[in-house]
């Protein structure tokens, strides 16, 4: 058992002597391989950061636009109803028309659609963001 132990000690000494006898160009070379990898994770997280910061540009576009979109649909109910009102009346102001439900439908869709493309944007951007992170 003596001599076994022995035997794995001079075989442990023997790898020992060979890593400190690896020539330098070996350590050089894994070195530069650890740069370039360095590098290359470097040049993917400057992307990642390019393309969060557009993506959350695009976002804050999106919002303003969809806030404008709902304030001009806004404004052009109200001139609806007015020129409604004028048209027939009083007397039926409690009665929605059939043209102004639409114009009602209309806006929510285009609402509804801006929402859903802004909450698709910030699911992206998240992903991008935790990938980002993974990196």
């Amino acid at each position: 058992e003596v001599q076994k132990l022995n035997q794995q000690l001079e075989e442990k000494n023997g790898e020992i002597q060979q890593m400190i006898n690896q020539p330098p160009y070996e350590k050089e070379r894994e070195i530069l391989r650890l740069q370039k990898t360095l590098a290359e994770r470097e040049k993917a997280q400057a992307t990642s950061d390019v393309l969060c910061r557009s993506l959350t540009d695009e976002t804050h576009q999106l919002q303003r636009k969809l806030a404008s979109t709902a304030e001009m649909c806004q404004h052009l109910a109200k001139c609806l109803e007015e020129k409604q009102r004028k048209e027939k009346g009083n007397s039926d102001d409690q009665i929605p028309t059939e043209r102004s439900n639409q114009v009602f439908l209309q806006i929510l869709y285009n609402e509804t659609s801006l929402q859903a493309l802004i909450c698709n944007l910030q699911e992206e951007n998240r992903m991008l963001k935790q990938k980002v992170a993974h990196v």
